[in-house]
């Protein structure tokens, strides 16, 4: 296999990878923008209680999807997963999903950057931008960011998450320390959380952990793929639901949990800043200005995710095999290029519709960036419960060393615990995009994400079965192996082209 086609090894250590991975869930975005949203629309105090209980269903589904990582390394994550355990046409169904789910999540940050750091602007200068100017400039950054090492890109969102849980933990002070109503255990008791409410709850708030499962895209790229992605995602699961959990009942004790309701209702995403305010302007400016960087550092993550899911279909020339070359630094430049492709025509296709819309400054935020990022949610969550499916059955042909807590009990309870929030995604779906988007919306949205899954069904039968999803087996050194047929030692799930 030529270099061209092979990632740069070695890169990222297990700190370096839990900062990619928590940039992608952007945690000081979803205090400041998802908190209240789903206080406002949920109605519940249970908040906290449900990050917490999500995190302990995406530890289970972690257990087995870890653990199968470590034996399969493949930047296309699901699609070599789905592909080994329920054969490579399923593989590629997912694969095509997985790209136009990660597609749409990062071009949907568009609309929130955009917006938001326009309203910054003008807050602070008076001078007000357009959404897609300022979105055009994220995206020339996030462009030039993704052809370069992947290692540049994990200092710079290191640096930016470690700033976002410096202001959130002042935040999480100011608000314990000031509470209105004394601090309490309201927001984290059973009856807050268990109500008429709490499918809508939970449907907004496995939103916030999107990314957490792309350790594994990055396998191939890590100083020890058999220990680190594993390594990694428990740590990144751990402290993203604990974060979360901790840091919005802070929030409800500073604002008072007989007020944050109608409060959220009031201001919306501004509710942080807005409070802040009341403290320290300053510092009201400044977790401003690191919420936008917090999208920012979303943006560069899940285009990173996106880049390398192209690449490692081109590889395996389910897509044309040039997306599958990566330039001289050993990062996946075609794949990040076509990305880069994809994120401006979105934005240059919303900014054109946007132009006379009733909706004024906040077209952004109502369309692309919810209807995009509600539609990817249930894209992820549909394609865990489908790949904690494919564990079990990898699992049922080779134990691989593991026990049947991990080989069984984690994963089966994960697919439960999935599918009911996939469901719960969509029977919800009208409330989490809003009553200000077109009803016909609740069909369009969940049906791009069913139908890439189709279509990418009805493109494998265009295959035989013997091309190579390029993984690389766990017994042998991370170099790139390549597969001669379906019974290859490597363990390859394969199809040809014609």
């Amino acid at each position: 296999m030529s270099d061209r086609t092979t990632l740069k090894r070695g890169q990222l250590g297990t700190t370096a990878l839990v900062f990619m991975i928590i940039a992608a869930s952007a945690p000081l975005t979803v205090l400041a923008g998802g908190a209240p949203t789903n206080l406002a629309v949920s109605g519940l105090l249970g908040l906290p209680l449900s990050y917490l209980v999500l995190g302990v269903v995406l530890i289970l589904f972690a257990i087995g999807y870890s653990a199968m990582s470590s034996r399969i390394h493949n930047a296309g994550a699901f699609y070599a997963y789905i592909s080994q355990g329920l054969g490579p046409r399923q593989g590629i169904a997912a694969a095509l999903l997985a790209l136009v789910t990660y597609n749409m999540l990062q071009a949907s940050l568009y609309g929130l950057f955009g917006f938001s750091l326009s309203a910054a602007i003008a807050t602070w200068t008076s001078v007000q931008l357009p959404w897609w100017l300022v979105g055009a400039v994220g995206w020339l950054l996030v462009a030039l960011l993704g052809v370069r090492n992947v290692d540049f890109s994990a200092k710079i969102l290191g640096v930016l998450v470690a700033l976002e849980f410096l202001v959130v933990a002042i935040v999480m002070g100011i608000a314990l320390t000031h509470a209105p109503e004394g601090v309490s255990v309201v927001s984290l008791r059973y009856g807050d959380f268990m109500s008429s409410g709490v499918g809508v709850l939970l449907a907004f708030s496995i939103a916030a952990f999107m990314g957490f499962e792309s350790g594994a895209i990055y396998s191939e790229e890590t100083k020890d793929p058999k220990r680190t992605v594993a390594r990694a995602t428990y740590i990144a699961v751990a402290i993203i639901a604990l974060f979360y959990g901790l840091s919005t009942w802070a929030l409800t004790m500073g604002v008072g949990p007989s007020a944050i309701i109608d409060e959220a209702r009031t201001y919306g995403p501004d509710l942080v800043f807005v409070w802040l305010a009341e403290f320290s302007p300053l510092l009201s400016d400044v977790a401003h200005l690191l919420f936008v960087t917090s999208i920012f550092a979303a943006l560069v993550a899940f285009h990173n995710a996106s880049a390398r899911y192209f690449f490692a279909l081109g590889r395996s020339r389910v897509l044309p095999q040039v997306l599958g070359r990566t330039g001289g630094n050993g990062s996946p430049v075609a794949g990040s290029v076509a990305q880069s492709t994809v994120g401006l025509g979105v934005v240059i296709l919303f900014a054109l519709t946007g132009i006379n819309s009733s909706l004024g400054e906040l077209y952004p935020v109502i369309t692309l960036f919810t209807w995009f990022s509600t539609a990817a949610a249930f894209g992820l969550v549909f394609l865990m419960a489908v790949t904690s499916v494919a564990v079990l059955v990898w699992f049922r042909g080779n134990h691989h060393g593991f026990g049947v807590f991990t080989r069984v009990i984690a994963p089966a309870l994960a697919t439960i615990a999935l599918i009911s929030v996939a469901v719960l995604i969509l029977i919800n779906f009208d409330l989490m995009i809003g009553e200000e988007s077109p009803r016909a919306m609740v069909f369009i949205m969940p049906g791009i994400i069913i139908g890439s899954g189709v279509l990418g069904a009805l493109w494998s039968l265009r295959f035989d079965r013997h091309t190579d999803i390029h993984t690389i087996p766990d017994d042998e050194p991370p170099v790139e192996a390549e597969a001669t047929g379906a019974d290859s030692a490597s363990a390859s799930a394969t199809l040809t082209a014609p």
